[in-house]
């Protein structure tokens, strides 16, 4: 909860299996424009890796799961060296593979992001994988895969919050809807300001005591903040905003593992997109973020 924490830096740069392409090219952009001098600890700055896969030949899918292989590695050690692990990723899915260093015990996920990432291989109409991160989160798909990374056990639905998406397709509505998925809505945001989603971290901190936190930064919005990816859109969170409903978890959670993923740097062209990264990072950490 409260307090700083010293942290470890586990860099994923793939999007689609591919290292350095498009939203691949966001961990290492972060990690060389300030976000290890962000997090110093009395001088030290994070321990940080990058993972890398090593069978090949790449392939989306099979890449992805076994990224995610890497990545519960690494969670498992930070967390047992007392550190914190913040997974910067080119994709969502990577969630599985912190999800599974974090460990099940008293686990809930607060994702954000524009997109419900609530598709399966049955709904999705773009094939895309990261669409589908969140569903196999929470077990609805690809399960013989997502059973092949060490420590992987789906979270329950009820103790999942989706919050500030805006652009939703049609199946994923319905899929919502017949979930126990608690979802919290960029407009409902917007209007109530931070008390929609502290109501409803308070019910899920009724179940759980620690918390994933994933970050898509395309649930910033596109003309108050920037692009953070291709797939960004307006109508989305503040910078502002955003960091306030981090600062709200800090109070009623353990923060097991957080990630970073969805931003591509070619697109955020003022670089305001990575500052509020930053802050939001200081925000969940209790790091005061350091971007000269």
């Amino acid at each position: 909860m409260e307090g700083r924490q010293e942290v470890r830096l586990i860099a994923v740069p793939y999007d689609s299996g591919h290292r350095g392409l498009r939203m691949g090219a966001g961990p290492e952009h972060l990690l060389e424009n300030g976000l290890g001098e962000a997090l110093r600890t009395e001088g030290r700055s994070p321990s940080s890796t990058t993972v890398r896969p090593e069978s090949g030949p790449l392939a989306e899918v099979a890449t992805a799961f076994e990224l995610d292989g890497l990545v519960s590695e690494q969670v498992r050690g930070a967390l047992s060296g007392g550190e914190l692990p913040l997974v910067l990723s080119g994709n969502c899915n990577a969630s599985v593979g912190t999800l599974a260093g974090a460990g099940p015990a008293g686990l809930g996920i607060l994702w954000f992001d524009a997109h419900a990432d609530f598709n399966t291989p049955e709904t999705t109409t773009t094939g895309f994988l990261d669409g589908m991160g969140l569903a196999i989160a929470v077990g609805h798909c690809w399960r013989a895969m997502a059973g092949g990374v060490p420590g992987f056990c789906p979270v329950p639905e009820e103790n999942v919050v989706l919050a500030g998406i805006r652009d939703v397709g049609a199946a994923e509505k319905e899929r919502l809807a017949a979930s126990r998925v608690a979802v919290v809505d960029a407009g409902s945001i917007e209007r109530g300001g931070s008390r929609v989603l502290a109501e409803t971290l308070d019910a899920l901190r009724a179940r759980v005591g620690r918390i994933y936190v994933h970050l898509d930064l395309d649930v910033l919005d596109a003309k108050k903040v920037g692009r953070a990816n291709g797939f960004a859109s307006e109508g989305g969170l503040s910078a502002e905003d955003l960091e306030a409903a981090l600062g709200l978890v800090r109070g009623r959670f353990d923060v097991a593992a957080c990630g970073i993923a969805s931003y591509d740097p070619t697109f955020d062209t003022s670089g305001r997109v990575m500052r509020a990264a930053l802050s939001c990072v200081g925000a969940l950490t209790g790091h005061a973020p350091r971007t000269s």
